[in-house]
């Protein structure tokens, strides 16, 4: 039992260590950094910053849009309540 185990510990960590040097263990050791890949010393709190920036402009755009829908559906709600009254009471009761 303490044969397999040796082999699978000194197989399994060099599967690691070749995977750590490889170009996919630089790139998730990047990823994990937060850092873009193949990029050297970049910091992504610009990039962030910026993102959140326009996704914020977006969102107000978004809530402006829906508040312009909202009085819409409003008023045309009221329109055809307003024709439902009208049709139910009948011409001659309109004095």
């Amino acid at each position: 039992m303490e044969d397999i185990l040796a082999i699978i510990l000194i197989f399994g960590g060099g599967a690691l260590i070749l995977l750590a040097f490889s170009p996919i263990g630089r790139a998730l050791a990047d990823r994990i950094r937060g850092r873009l890949p193949g990029a050297v010393g970049v910091d992504r709190s610009v990039e962030i910053a910026e993102l959140r920036d326009e996704l914020t402009s977006e969102i107000e755009a978004m809530r402006h849009e829906l508040g312009e829908f909202a009085e819409r559906l409003d008023f045309t709600e009221r329109m055809l309540a307003k024709q439902k009254d009208a049709e139910r009471l009948g011409p001659g009761s309109m004095k």
